[in-house]
């Protein structure tokens, strides 16, 4: 038998990038050989094993057919005579189907082996399917813009994106199930440029099969006075780069891309403003997260941000009392963390905006320090000194808590 590292590991080292898994296929063996030389079954759906020592997947080579719509609807054959360009044809990109032969001790040896052109795209920077195989796989449309959010630089082969939007309107990225899109979706918000994810969807048209609530934000006019850019999606887009720049988390960053979803169903007659959007973009960006599966803690911090960015951006005017009870509404006195994380996900939206990039964001500073003043009151001790009258418990330390913010604020606006 002989094994080969395929697949990614062989692109970033042409590419000069460090890999961080590699892929192995071995060719012209059966399942009792691995396991007669020590690697242990662990595929569910054709024959993947792990190295005795390594502990790293090794697949035997195999073909598929298509069998049934969507990305489970598959036969796989995986026996000794398959070849190891037959495994490379199936594969999505010429960038992804190269290969190099692996020695006894790990080693790459010899020459890259390259039948599709994979060398030839890198340097063109482009992805372009190895064959029509590809349209098999509705997964792969979320791969490629996946890829393209990490490999920025990279456009997508007109030919492939004509392939990917036969598969949309055949109907083929309806089978996805929810949880393989916001995978796919999570990966590529946390890749160096997440916007190009979303524009190859749009260019495809998967995004407005997948993501209608987002989709609809293209071409919505904002107030240029505020968004000289003026268009939301470019300025959502322009906020989720922001927030991958300044290496925000998940959640954050899928906090960005949602904030602003009720702007796409403004009436016509009020635009540019949006007034109420916030309300609007808490019930779509709930319905997005039911319908995907997002987990709670992206869910939960998307409905504070979407709710309340507009409050944040103004809070620097606010009196104590007003930012008291930005800070309850928020729940910061319970949940300190996320509402950082909030903030975070407001200077993104401050900053994603044409012409104010490098803009600070003092509104961070000015709430946490409100935030520290408020936690310092010692709500238990007001609670017991309130044992006679119980009902007033609540507005004595909201009383209590304003009192310390505006003693807070005071002494940092003198600084």
């Amino acid at each position: 038998m002989q094994v080969y590292a395929v697949g990614g590991a062989i692109r970033d080292e042409l590419l000069g990038k460090p890999s961080q898994d590699r892929d192995y296929v071995v060719v012209g063996a059966t399942p009792a050989e691995m396991e007669a030389a020590g690697y242990k079954p662990v595929g569910k759906d054709f024959p993947v094993f792990l190295h005795p020592r390594t502990k790293e997947e090794y697949a035997l080579a195999r073909t598929e057919r298509k069998t049934a719509m969507g990305y489970k609807g598959f036969a796989f054959y995986c026996e000794p005579d398959v070849t190891l360009d037959d495994d490379l044809v199936r594969r999505d990109l010429t960038i992804n189907a190269m290969a190099r032969a692996v020695d006894a001790d790990g080693n790459l040896v010899g020459p890259v082996i390259d039948p599709h052109g994979g060398q030839r795209d890198l340097a063109a920077r482009q992805f372009r399917h190895v064959s029509d195989a590809f349209a098999e796989d509705p997964v792969r449309i979320l791969r490629v813009a996946r890829f393209a959010a990490r490999f920025h630089e990279f456009i997508v082969a007109p030919e492939t994106v004509a392939l990917m939007r036969r598969m949309v309107d055949a109907g083929e990225v309806d089978a996805l199930v929810a949880e393989r899109v916001w995978q796919e979706l999570a990966r590529g918000l946390m890749e160096a440029r997440p916007s190009r994810m979303f524009e190859v969807l749009r260019q495809c048209g998967a995004l407005a099969r997948l993501l209608p609530e987002l989709d609809r934000l293209w071409g919505v006019p904002q107030r240029a006075d505020y968004h000289p850019e003026v268009d939301t999606g470019v300025h959502v887009m322009m906020v989720i780069d922001c927030a991958a720049a300044m290496h925000m988390p998940l959640a954050v960053r899928f906090a960005a891309l949602v904030h602003d979803l009720g702007k796409g169903t403004t009436p016509e007659d009020v635009l540019p403003r949006h007034l109420g959007h916030e309300g609007r973009s808490v019930e779509l960006l709930e319905e997005v997260c039911k319908r995907l599966r997002v987990p709670n803690d992206c869910r939960d911090l998307a409905v504070v941000v979407a709710r309340e960015h507009g409050n944040i951006h103004r809070s620097m005017a606010f009196g104590a009392a007003a930012i008291t009870r930005l800070l309850e509404r928020c729940d910061a006195l319970r949940k300190p963390g996320r509402f950082a994380d909030t903030l975070l996900a407001c200077e993104a939206d401050k900053r994603g905006r044409k012409g104010f990039e490098s803009d600070t964001y003092p509104q961070r500073a000015w709430l946490l320090a409100a935030l520290e003043a408020a936690a310092g009151v010692d709500a238990g001790a007001i609670a017991r000194a309130s044992a006679d009258d119980v009902s007033q418990i609540r507005e004595r330390v909201h009383a209590a808590r304003v009192q310390a913010v505006q003693a807070r604020l005071d002494q940092f606006s003198d600084h």
